[in-house]
């Protein structure tokens, strides 16, 4: 890419961002944001990635895993994010926080019946166990990481 005017530099970036030069690297290397190189070989970048860059720290502050804001900003155009995108966006990063809430009310009023033990081997666990229904396949653990069910 051709220097254009108003290119910054990695660190005019990191501190309008207010992010480290190693995170803005990050960044690059997971395909969130691009730079190029000019005839010196240092790193520039086109103003429109502060705007990127907010959008990438707004959602990481909200959980969202890198690899979701990634495919949500692969959708838009190499252009500034618009109003009308980060509604988009926004709206859809609401309904993922919205189900992350509900399960997390869901999980923490289910507990109570096992934070006593903690153990949460217990016959007819809510959380791992719902109604027992592992009891088909007899005694012992059955369940060793969270991601089964």
């Amino acid at each position: 890419m051709v220097e254009s005017t108003g290119a910054l530099s990695v660190g005019e970036v990191a501190k309008r961002s207010g992010v480290a030069v190693s995170t803005l690297h990050f960044y690059e290397t997971k395909g969130l944001i691009s730079s190029w190189r000019n005839q010196g070989n240092q790193r520039r970048y086109d103003r429109k990635v502060l705007r990127r860059i907010a959008v990438i720290r707004i959602a990481q502050s909200a959980g969202i895993p890198l690899n979701e804001i990634k495919s949500h900003l692969d959708t838009l155009p190499n252009t500034p994010i618009s109003v009308k995108e980060w509604r988009e966006l926004s709206s859809e990063w609401h309904a993922i926080l919205t189900e992350r809430i509900e399960a997390l009310i869901t999980l923490r009023d289910r507990m109570e019946g096992c934070i006593g033990c903690g153990c949460l081997s217990l016959t007819d666990c809510p959380l791992r166990n719902p109604d027992d229904v592992l009891a088909k396949d007899g005694a012992g653990p059955h369940l060793l990481s969270s991601e089964q069910k």
